[in-house]
C-alpha cells in the first residue's frame, strides 16, 4: 500500500498542471465521498458554502463558492469525464501556453461560468445549485480551438479529424440540452466556452488574463 502512494506522490510531483488539477478533483472527491455523501439518498448533499447556489444569499455570504463548486461532482461518472476532457483538453492546450497560463484560465472560467450561473437562475426565479468542472473543462478545450482550430487530432477507430471539428460537435450537443435538461449546467457550460474565446481573444491582442491568477498566487505564497 505504501508503494501505492509513493507512487501517487511521486506522479504528482513530476506531472503537469493538467494531472494537478486532475488530482486535486479525485481527492476533493473522495473527500466529499467521506463528509457529504447520503448512502441512503445514494447522492451527495453538498453544504451551500462549498455547491455554488443561484440564491444571492448563499453566494453572497459565500462568495469562494464560485470556484470551489468546480472541484466538487454530483458522481462517479460526473467526475470520470469531466477528468477524461481535461486531460484531453489539458495536453492540447498546453501544447501552445504555459502551466500558469492553464492554471489561470482554468480558475477564471470556473468563476465567469459560475456568475453567468448564478445570475441567469435568479433572473428565472430558480433556486438550485451547481457543482462540476465542466464549464472549466470546456473553456481550456475552446481556448486550444480558438488558438489552432486546424489542428489535426487522432480519434480512437475515427483518424485524424480536426480540433474545431471535435469542439464544436460538443457545444452542439451542449446547446440542444439546454431546454431538455441540467439547463443550470450547459448554461454554465456555454458561458465558460465564452470565456475560453474571449480569453484567447484578448492574449493575442498582448493582455493576458491569466496574470491576474498567477500574481494573487505569488502573493500568498511570498505571504507564508
Amino acid at each position: 500500500m505504501s508503494r501505492i502512494f509513493d507512487d501517487i506522490k511521486l506522479q504528482y510531483k513530476i506531472g503537469d498542471i493538467t494531472n494537478k488539477v486532475i488530482y486535486w478533483n479525485v481527492g476533493v472527491f473522495l473527500l466529499s465521498l467521506v463528509l457529504f455523501f447520503k448512502f441512503k439518498e445514494y447522492q451527495f448533499d453538498y453544504p451551500s458554502w462549498l455547491a455554488l447556489s443561484s440564491n444571492p444569499n448563499d453566494f453572497l455570504i459565500f462568495p469562494w463558492t464560485f470556484l470551489t463548486y468546480a472541484f466538487l461532482h454530483s458522481g462517479f461518472w460526473h467526475l470520470f469525464f469531466n477528468m477524461v476532457m481535461l486531460n484531453f483538453s489539458g495536453r492540447l492546450f498546453l501544447t501552445f501556453f504555459t502551466q500558469k497560463q492553464f492554471l489561470g484560465l482554468y480558475i477564471l472560467s470556473s468563476i465567469f461560468a459560475g456568475l453567468v450561473f448564478a445570475v441567469s437562475y435568479y433572473l428565472l426565479g430558480i433556486n438550485a445549485p451547481i457543482v462540476g468542472a465542466s464549464a472549466a473543462v470546456l473553456s481550456i478545450l475552446v481556448a486550444a480551438t480558438a488558438y489552432q482550430p486546424l489542428m489535426n487530432v487522432r480519434l480512437l477507430l475515427i483518424g485524424n479529424v480536426k480540433l474545431w471539428h471535435i469542439t464544436a460537435v460538443i457545444l452542439i450537443l451542449d446547446i440542444m440540452q439546454i431546454l431538455i435538461e441540467n439547463t443550470g449546467g450547459h448554461i454554465a457550460h456555454i458561458a465558460g466556452a465564452f470565456f475560453g474565446v474571449i480569453y484567447i481573444k484578448l492574449l493575442q491582442s498582448g493582455t493576458d488574463l491569466s496574470r491576474i491568477v498567477t500574481i494573487v498566487i505569488d502573493f500568498f505564497v511570498n505571504l507564508f
